[in-house]
């Protein structure tokens, strides 16, 4: 039987001995610990997930071949890599992460052991990871870094907000992604705009009746 862990990580490391041009590998690295995060971390669950905000709104693709990147200039990448399941492939995927070409990862874990994000930022340091808690109950467990092992991590269960925030590091370098994000911002601002013009204009009854 084929060892697909021992593939992944054979993959992995190949990856990081190619030397690709960065505008050809994915900037952002997206990790959870389960597929059954998928819903949280990337779409369709409550709320919006890091899918919908770097395609949807931020004009990324969704990398599936590192030899064969899409027409889109900036992606990601998504993996499972079980920090207690899988251990060697998570640290494999941490300490190739850089040498692939990633500029900022993703990682997003759920229960009260949530070790994902904290052990992926502290493998790939000085790369900068952000942290997903996918539950309450992982806050703990993903703000919980020492002093010296940094780890930026967002409200339980907003993926969205760790993808705008990938972007915000990678607008630093990338004006295209600047652009995206002022332009994503703008349209919240006139949103917020519409919204209480018709409130007041129209009054609170007929607000509230307005898609009955």
């Amino acid at each position: 039987m084929t060892d697909t862990v021992s593939d992944l990580i054979d993959r992995l490391h190949a990856q990081a001995e190619q030397d690709r041009p960065t505008e050809e590998t994915p900037d952002v690295g997206i990790v959870m610990g389960s597929d059954s995060d998928l819903e949280t971390m990337m779409t369709g669950g409550r709320r919006r997930g890091a899918y919908d905000a770097f395609v949807d709104e931020l004009g990324f693709a969704e990398q599936t071949n590192y030899e064969n990147p899409p027409d889109e200039r900036f992606t990601f990448e998504t993996y499972v890599t079980s920090a207690h399941r899988t251990p060697d492939l998570m640290s494999a995927y941490a300490e190739t992460a850089e040498a692939r070409g990633l500029e900022v990862v993703i990682a997003g874990a759920g229960g009260k052991s949530a070790d994902l994000p904290n052990m992926t930022a502290s493998i790939a340091y000085p790369l900068p990871v952000i942290g997903v808690p996918v539950q309450e109950k992982s806050v703990d467990s993903v703000i919980g870094m020492p002093t010296g092992a940094p780890l930026v991590a967002v409200d339980a269960g907003k993926s969205f907000n760790a993808a705008l925030s990938a972007a915000q590091i990678l607008a630093r370098q990338h004006e295209p992604v600047r652009d995206r994000l002022l332009e994503y911002h703008d349209g919240l601002r006139e949103g917020v705009g519409t919204v209480s013009r018709e409130l007041h204009d129209g009054g609170t009854p007929a607000f509230r009746n307005r898609d009955r």
